[in-house]
């Protein structure tokens, strides 16, 4: 696979998080010579909190996990990468049991305390026979990096995605850290398609969920890649209650502050490596809108722009061709008047009031479109609604990668 012109330098330096224990191993079930499977133990007491996806067509690990997400509290969560286990029937369900089953014996846990996720090719029944074996090493090793694991959960992604922060909870330092996997099938209606945050926070449940779902609106459920929503989108978010800090009641609670901020800088800066990491992408883009009536509406406006293949092919020809910005406006129906519309493209005006301004020059915008950064900006009226969403454009690489995906 080769790697995107718009991946990071490096895999960042992530700490271990004390409380939480990952290992990885290799099944070779669809991979070879590397590993495809990751644990992810917790201590006792831990609280966890989960979103999903809300695809009419969920993945049996989904399912299952969903259920454990609302009682706050889960042993392990248990990862396999190359089968999806979706639309597989009750085989799939019978898989999921028994992968918790046979790790529950391992761990001296209740089965129904391990939380399962599964990625890849949708549709193959899942032979949970063939993963068992390999869950032995994986209960008796537990020293992988970060790096290890967010390696061990790729399908098409070109590179492993991690994201840290620090924080203060009521004079206490704590962290936090994020993987995540995804590259194409990426439009969250509520989560990304792998995404794993843990930190060393001692926060409730019902807490870390309200601050999960906040941090997730921002960020996971701000991207797209091909408007296509998985099966199997799942992110947990785990605290260990090791950083000793007092536990905060409430999720909008001033004290959480600025681990309500620390949160929200890692899920955002995932969601944008998906991105940067879209099938086939060579170019990130960044859509700005403002002047909705609500948020709500802003962000609907700004997929669609993110969303249409006509905008995104035309980024991928650097071609500055603005009008099919003001087409994926008007597709909505919402009754956006067209003469409170005013586009902007890499910071230089190109309509305003519903037309093309006098003097246009589209020289500097020309010039933008050859960078791999794009800015896209939008006003569609004089309400307080805004939006920033964030996609990538659409190249031939995408065609490739997905004409042959299960050879």
């Amino acid at each position: 696979m080769t790697l995107s012109p718009l991946a990071p330098d490096s895999f960042p330096d992530l700490p271990t998080i004390a409380g939480i224990k990952l290992a990885t191993a290799a099944s070779g079930m669809r991979y070879q010579g590397r590993d495809d499977l990751l644990l992810i133990r917790l201590a006792p007491e831990s609280s966890v909190a989960g979103v999903f996806t809300q695809s009419d067509t969920a993945a049996a690990p989904v399912g299952w996990s969903r259920k454990i997400a609302k009682t706050g509290t889960a042993a392990a969560i248990i990862t396999n990468a190359g089968n999806a286990n979706a639309f597989t029937g009750s085989r799939g369900d019978d898989a999921v049991h028994e992968m918790v089953n046979h790790l529950a014996s391992h761990l001296d846990c209740d089965p129904g305390t391990i939380m399962v996720a599964s990625t890849g090719v949708i549709g193959e029944p899942l032979d949970a026979a063939k993963l068992l074996p390999y869950f032995d090493r994986l209960v008796t090793q537990s020293n992988a990096s970060w790096h290890d694991a967010a390696n061990a959960i790729l399908t098409t992604d070109t590179f492993a995605k991690g994201a840290h922060a620090k924080c203060i909870i009521d004079g206490v330092s704590v962290d936090i850290c994020g993987i995540a996997k995804g590259s194409g099938m990426i439009a969250p209606n509520m989560a990304t398609m792998l995404g794993y945050i843990g930190t060393d926070a001692a926060v409730p449940a019902d807490v870390l969920a309200g601050c999960l779902r906040a941090a997730n609106d921002d960020s996971f459920n701000a991207i797209t890649v091909d408007s296509d929503t998985s099966t199997n989108d799942s992110v947990f978010l785990m605290a260990s209650g090791m950083a000793g800090n007092q536990l905060i009641a409430d999720a909008n609670d001033p004290a959480l502050a600025d681990f309500r901020a620390a949160l929200a800088t890692v899920m955002r800066d995932l969601a944008i490596q998906i991105v940067r990491d879209g099938e086939g992408a060579t170019k990130l883009v960044t859509i700005d809108i403002a002047g909705a009536k609500t948020n709500a509406i802003a962000r609907q406006i700004g997929l669609a722009i993110a969303n249409s293949p006509l905008v995104k092919t035309a980024i991928a020809g650097e071609d500055a061709n603005w009008g099919r910005i003001v087409m994926a406006i008007g597709k909505l129906g919402i009754g956006i008047p067209t003469d409170a519309i005013s586009i902007d493209i890499g910071g230089f005006a190109v309509a305003r009031d519903g037309m093309r301004i006098a003097n246009y020059d589209e020289t500097p915008i020309a010039a933008h479109m050859t960078g791999q950064m794009i800015d896209l900006a939008v006003t569609v009226g004089a309400g307080n609604g805004t939006a920033r969403v964030w996609t990538c454009d659409l190249t031939h690489g995408y065609i490739s990668i997905n004409a042959d995906y299960r050879s």
